[in-house]
């Protein structure tokens, strides 16, 4: 039977929340491949390679325990590229420099995302994301990765994050990063390989600020940045985008194509085709006109 957008809305609304949710993305254990291949509910998962999105979106009902901060009962979601994870946008051509696998939040399978990403994106809105390595497909980390964000028209990300082993000196160290619009890293922290990372990226999307909270496993969220300046972003509905989860590979550089085209990472550069993933939970978007949800039904002020 295929997921119930009413049934998913009456499940969370029995639970208690300490400030409005505005999207509910903690896959409930009714959510089957059936509706991911449908993009049904709140997922659109139209950005992938050529097979169906289950063969990369998979939910894994209870053989994974989900963060623990969160009192949701949810199953965590695996986000898989391998070599055929070339996406093609439209007309355009494809992409061969990236490999990716994303979802994007949507308010239902009949919804319009773009009314939909102006009340996720208005006033001062949390985006809330965990996420944890795969021990049977590990990511590459001689390659860059990116793993959410939020992406205006125009292609910028308001906030996005980055894993990477080239944030710090020592190579194998591996990185998370929460980067602002015009790139500047505002925190970083070592990708440990069992724990879950759980984030939310604060965004005052009139005052063009951002604020990153952070915590390891089963602590509650705490404030890691001051409120921090993202002016190199644009108000309004041009500064408005898709909300963005899951795993995008970019290339290495190679070194027999023209200055040109290594430049165009889009659609060049070297892809080894390895089956890797990375594994959410705890994804959702909070108003926080009552505050921030930290975990386990307390808040804080923004």
């Amino acid at each position: 039977m295929l997921f119930s957008t009413i049934a998913f809305a009456l499940l969370f609304d029995a639970l208690v929340w300490a400030t409005p949710v505005l999207w509910e993305g903690r896959a409930p254990y009714n959510y089957t491949k059936a509706d991911i291949d449908e993009s049904i509910g709140p997922y659109f998962s139209a950005v992938k390679g050529t097979h169906n999105a289950s063969n990369y979106f998979q939910f894994l009902g209870h053989a994974l325990l989900t963060t623990p901060i969160w009192p949701v009962p949810e199953q965590a979601i695996r986000t898989v590229i391998d070599n055929s994870s070339i996406f093609t946008p439209g007309s355009s051509a494809p992409q061969l420099g990236f490999r990716r696998s994303e979802i994007i939040a949507q308010p239902s399978e009949s919804g319009n995302r773009t009314a939909f990403d102006a009340i996720l994106e208005s006033g001062v809105t949390a985006f809330h994301f965990s996420l944890k390595t795969d021990k049977a497909l590990p990511l590459n980390y001689s390659h860059e990765y990116q793993g959410v964000w939020i992406e205006p028209n125009d292609g910028s990300h308001i906030f996005d994050l980055q894993i990477t082993s080239k944030l710090v000196r020592t190579p194998a160290t591996h990185v998370l990063g929460i980067r602002a619009h015009n790139g500047t890293v505002l925190f970083q922290t070592p990708f440990h390989s069992t724990e879950w990372h759980n984030f939310a990226v604060v965004v005052d999307w009139d005052n063009l600020t951002l604020k990153v909270f952070y915590s390891l496993g089963a602590r509650p969220l705490k404030a890691v940045t001051n409120v921090e300046e993202n002016s190199s972003a644009v108000k309004g509905p041009n500064g408005q985008g898709e909300f963005h989860f899951g795993v995008l590979k970019l290339p290495l550089v190679d070194p027999s194509e023209t200055p040109a085209e290594q430049a165009d990472v889009v659609h060049f550069g070297i892809q080894e085709g390895s089956c890797e993933a990375l594994i959410y939970s705890g994804i959702f978007v909070e108003s926080t006109q009552d505050g921030i949800s930290i975990g386990y039904g307390n808040t804080m002020s923004v």
